[in-house]
């Protein structure tokens, strides 16, 4: 753990101009805002009257809007649709100052969507339209090539894979980009879904979430047990020969192992206490936050502290958010004096 406040602060420095390669699924978050004081006549349903529309950078887009406000430099790679939303999405990216040079436009697939509709502050209904079939041979070629190229020329800090099922992580490309990795010594964060949860071998560190570990492993974990997660923890470890297991707890916090040689370091960070307006996008943030740890040599205990907290932070706010560095900082440095 952190052993003074000057360490935190030079740990946050560090994180400005550290080059982060994002492979995955994005997608684009549509908020539809508006106010209820009724029900309809046609079916027990409340009546939003809108009066707002917003779009936002969502899926793997959202970790390289996390990884932009705590000061990285996100090097984005994924497959959009050639169509009406495609061309949204890359607007947002130039709004928020994020490159394009790693997204492929296909005509054979859409841009995924996610439609939230928010009345009196609430979440009241969520409509997706998507594709989540696995790419076709040749965009999963041209992807490869397209971040081999990336690699070769930014040379980024940390690769992270974010998967959602939507088909652009296929395991080939999983592969491929690990091969990448070991030949360009770049450490590997992925961040899994059940689908190809044991695809990702030979990496740095490996975050799923408590859910999805119990699908990937077909196994029962109780999240307060140590012996519990550290069992599961050890069976990623050997399988798919992963130097860290960080899984992500819900409110219980955060358990993160690492691999020593022979030997394991497991703890468990617990959460803090908090008023939750939305959880959507938190897990975003703790792999943004953790990828920036592993990339400057973070301790496993002070990485899983720093993202557990940064989890916290955007669980406060409605909708998908980037967490606030200054914000975060502000938080690490009390926690670590003991007022939190």
């Amino acid at each position: 753990m952190f052993s003074n406040e000057n360490e935190i602060r030079e740990l946050f420095s560090k994180f400005t101009g550290q080059k982060v390669l994002i492979a995955g699924d994005v997608m684009i978050d549509a908020y539809l805002r508006g106010k209820v004081d009724r029900i309809s006549p046609e079916a027990p349903v409340p009546v939003v009257a809108l009066f707002q529309r917003e779009n936002m950078l969502g899926g793997a887009a959202n970790v390289a809007l996390n990884l932009k406000s705590l000061g990285a430099n996100p090097i984005l790679c994924s497959v959009v649709g050639n169509d009406k939303q495609g061309d949204e999405f890359f607007h947002l990216l130039d709004k928020e100052d994020i490159g394009n040079s790693g997204i492929i436009r296909s005509n054979s697939r859409i841009t995924t969507t996610k439609y939230r509709i928010i009345g009196n502050k609430m979440q009241m209904l969520r409509v997706d339209e998507e594709m989540d079939t696995d790419l076709e041979k040749d965009l999963e070629n041209e992807l490869l090539q397209k971040i081999g190229e990336l690699i070769g020329n930014e040379k980024p800090d940390v690769i992270i894979l974010q998967d959602y099922n939507k088909g652009v992580l296929t395991p080939a490309v999983i592969e491929g980009i690990i091969q990448l990795s070991l030949l360009h010594q770049i450490p590997v964060v992925a961040d899994p879904k059940k689908k190809n949860f044991d695809a990702y071998h030979d990496i740095a560190l490996f975050k799923p979430n408590l859910k999805e570990v119990r699908e990937g492993l077909k196994t029962e974990i109780d999240p307060g047990s140590l012996d519990s997660l550290q069992s599961a923890a050890c069976r990623i470890h050997e399988m798919q020969d992963v130097t860290i297991v960080m899984i992500t707890l819900s409110d219980s916090g955060v358990f993160i192992s690492l691999r020593n040689h022979v030997s394991f370091n497991p703890v468990i960070i617990k959460a803090h206490v908090r008023s939750i307006a939305d959880v959507s996008g938190a897990g975003d943030t703790v792999i943004s936050v953790a990828s920036l740890c592993l990339a400057l040599n973070t301790s496993a205990d002070s990485m899983a502290m720093l993202a557990n907290l940064a989890g916290g932070l955007v669980c406060e706010q409605v909708g998908v958010v980037p967490v606030n560095k200054e914000s975060l900082l502000k938080e690490a440095l009390l926690l670590f004096n003991g007022v939190k």
